[in-house]
């Protein structure tokens, strides 16, 4: 039987990481309207789009290439981005994965710098790690994306290289243009150690104690 990549829910003290659906829709747009400055190089949804965005997600979900999530801030409850499990590389058998990419990820401005993008990458990374048993973590921004490359280095991953040419640009006036795709990676040796470096970093949060 082989492998079907399905996200389950991953619940942490931030953030409730859910399988992204049309009820979704109205939170997201919320959320993508917010504050579109930093948004420079990541295609985010505008307003009435959102719907249509998920859709396209759910497509690929069907297609078995993703496996969408909604992130909700356990706080408030509200719908503060989107990210997801992607390209995943089974074992030639085809009944488990050797490596997933975590991607599409986008978080409103207000949720940013709160810990909640830290967690949620260490929700995804210890499920690809501890339920899955992949041997890698991918990760890859637009190269010129100082901001994305220096957060994706704060949760544990390690920069492998630059691939010229290698997608599409998603920088706004740039469509129809390829970019230069930083890449990074996490392996299942690196794993122990990044997780307790995530565990640490989480700790310090103000808002993440044990009794919350």
């Amino acid at each position: 039987m082989g492998f079907t990549l399905e996200g389950p829910v991953l619940e942490g003290k931030l953030v409730r990481l859910e399988p992204l659906s049309r009820r979704h829709a109205a939170g997201l747009a919320v959320s993508a309207e917010e504050d579109r400055s930093a948004y420079r190089f990541t295609w985010v949804p505008r307003a009435a789009e959102a719907e249509k965005y998920i859709d396209t997600q759910l497509a690929r979900a069907a297609a078995g290439k993703l496996a969408p999530y909604a992130q909700v801030e356990k706080s408030s409850g509200r719908v503060v981005g989107a990210t997801a499990y992607c390209s995943p590389r089974p074992w030639p058998t085809g009944d488990r994965l050797f490596a997933i990419e975590v991607g599409y990820t986008w978080l409103t401005a207000s949720a940013q710098g709160t810990g909640l993008n830290a967690e949620a990458k260490y929700l995804l990374f210890r499920h690809a790690f501890e339920n899955w048993a992949v041997a890698r973590v991918d990760l890859k921004t637009d190269a010129r994306n100082s901001r994305s490359r220096a957060a994706i280095e704060a949760v544990g991953a390690r920069f492998e290289g630059v691939l010229r040419n290698w997608s599409r640009s998603r920088a706004q006036g740039e469509d129809g243009l390829l970019r230069d795709s930083a890449i990074f990676s996490i392996t299942a040796a690196e794993w122990p150690e990044c997780r307790s470096k995530l565990e640490r970093r989480l700790a310090q949060v103000p808002t993440y104690s044990p009794s919350s």
